[in-house]
């Protein structure tokens, strides 16, 4: 697979929202980003809480900027603060680096990237995550 087709990232959403179901998770987000970071598809569950579409939204973006899953953006923002505070100012305040922010890969193609927001960011990275093996492509978190 070359690209993130439209009927994929259907699927993962509709995976991502399946789990988020069987988790008894709260309302989520889910949007899913190609790989030039063009949005592909998103849906927000009925009863989301305001700015969550953002911040999902932030979360694949800033895996997609930074070319790592946002829990490895979320452990160097622990580490070095100033770095990326730093980018996420030359960003204009678009990355969102907790944890549900998800590369999508066909092998070592970057095909985009799941951003789940709406429950911890633990049941967001592992609904994300659960979309993207849901159709056979592998998932990088960080």
């Amino acid at each position: 697979m070359a690209e993130l087709t439209l009927d994929t990232a259907r699927k993962i959403l509709d995976a991502a929202l399946a789990k988020a179901g069987e988790l008894k998770l709260k309302p989520l987000v889910v949007t899913i980003l190609d790989a030039r970071g063009v949005l592909k598809i998103a849906a927000a569950q009925d009863g989301t809480s305001l700015m969550r579409a953002e911040i999902a939204h932030g979360k694949a973006y800033g895996a997609l900027a930074m070319g790592m899953g946002s829990r490895a953006l979320f452990q160097r923002a622990q580490e070095q603060a100033y770095f990326i505070d730093a980018v996420n100012t030359l960003a204009k305040g678009a990355l969102v680096p907790v944890p549900g922010g998800v590369l999508i890969m066909d092998g070592t193609t970057l095909l985009g990237a799941v951003g789940v927001s709406g429950d911890t960011s633990d049941n967001d990275e592992a609904c994300a995550v659960a979309g993207i093996q849901a159709v056979g492509l592998k998932a990088n978190a960080g």
